[in-house]
């Protein structure tokens, strides 16, 4: 939260310039914002500008599969909004506007950056939507142990858990760094959810599992010339293995591998019947069944495969690297079967700006 570095604001904006050249003359906003980060300490970006960063982050998100559609997140501009209140109102409309009926559709929310004295405001939770999770005093789990520490601090301030194991957490916000936050129940009508089935097994509907629409990331800072934006809550659509092989059957998570194959009837007396391989199958296609059958954007790791190498050759002929972290990229379902486990990808450049960074304490 200290002076913004006048040789970031400068990459940035000569980056801005050549990528969008109707922008103007470079040179006259370099000096005004050189001028600005004096006589202040930090600069305002145009609109232009910060929706250029924010999908520029996107583009260098070494970590993300989908970033063959960057161009088409939708920006908005909250940069006046500091209140919890309304950043919590503004959290519930961005679910809105991003899942769309159904057809999600990437959006951005940038609230107030921080400034030289003047922190920005937090949003606590790590997604906008996630549900609650808890230990019983018998040792079991209900909802997500992922959620056990937000858990248990929305329960410190007053918030009422419940034993559904798919509880939607209250949005927490904290007005600056620091702050104690407030926490505000998510409206009904902000947040989609899709009850799975499976498309050959009847008795899948009986485990009553459902998952939300938008997984809209909410805890990492968007820094745009040296600039960094606390709070800028994002979002995609999900890939279904983010919740068929990871979410649902992960260990520490819903743990529902040996759930789903003990109701498919599979052998579970050693490994190498491979039990969790044939009941993760049947957990993706129910997922990806799902839905579709609810008219929710989803896509299959095949297809966002085959959609990724499009996106590095697309930036390829435009002379830009894409920068990729393999272990993410690879799909964490038959990831030999990918044309993107195949390859070799530009190494991942800590530097890179425009960038989603991990918040800091």
């Amino acid at each position: 939260m200290g002076v913004v570095d006048r040789r970031e604001a400068e990459d940035f904006l000569r980056r801005f310039h050549a990528e969008q050249p109707g922008a103007g003359d470079v040179q006259r906003r370099v000096r005004a914002v050189r001028a600005e980060i004096d006589r202040t300490g930090t600069y305002e970006h145009t609109a232009e500008e910060l929706a250029f960063g924010a999908r520029v982050a996107w583009r260098n998100a070494a970590r993300c599969i989908g970033r063959l559609y960057w161009r088409s997140l939708v920006v908005r501009d909250l940069r006046q909004v500091t209140a919890a209140d309304d950043i919590a109102a503004h959290c519930f409309e961005h679910l809105r506007r991003a899942d769309n009926g159904g057809r999600i559709r990437p959006v951005i929310s940038v609230f107030a950056p921080d400034r030289p004295g003047r922190p920005g405001p937090r949003i606590v939770n790590d997604q906008l939507v996630r549900y609650a999770g808890h230990r019983a005093p018998d040792g079991r789990w209900t909802g997500d142990p992922r959620s056990a520490s937000l858990t248990a601090l929305a329960v410190a301030q007053g918030w009422k858990r419940s034993e559904d194991p798919f509880q939607v957490l209250p949005l927490m916000v904290g007005e600056r760094h620091g702050a104690r936050p407030e926490w505000y129940e998510l409206p009904d009508d902000a947040v989609t959810e899709v009850t799975l089935s499976h498309p050959d097994h009847p008795w899948f509907a009986e485990l009553g599992l459902r998952w939300y629409a938008v997984p809209a990331i909410s805890d990492m800072t968007l820094e745009i010339g040296g600039v960094r934006y606390p709070a800028a809550p994002f979002n995609g659509w999900y890939m279904g293995t983010e919740i068929g092989a990871r979410n649902l059957a992960d260990a520490e998570r819903y743990d529902l591998l040996p759930v789903v194959a003990a109701r498919l009837g599979l052998d579970r007396s050693s490994e190498r019947t491979l039990w969790r391989d044939r009941a993760l199958v049947e957990l993706n296609v129910a997922v990806l069944h799902s839905f579709q059958e609810a008219g929710v954007t989803m896509a299959d790791h095949h297809t966002e495969s085959g959609r990724f190498l499009r996106h590095i050759e697309r930036e390829g002929r435009l002379g830009r690297a894409t920068p990729a972290d393999w272990s993410w990229i690879v799909p964490p379902v038959s990831g030999s079967a990918t044309p993107v486990f195949h390859r070799y990808y530009d190494p991942v450049d800590a530097s890179l700006r425009p960038a989603f960074l991990p918040r800091t304490p």
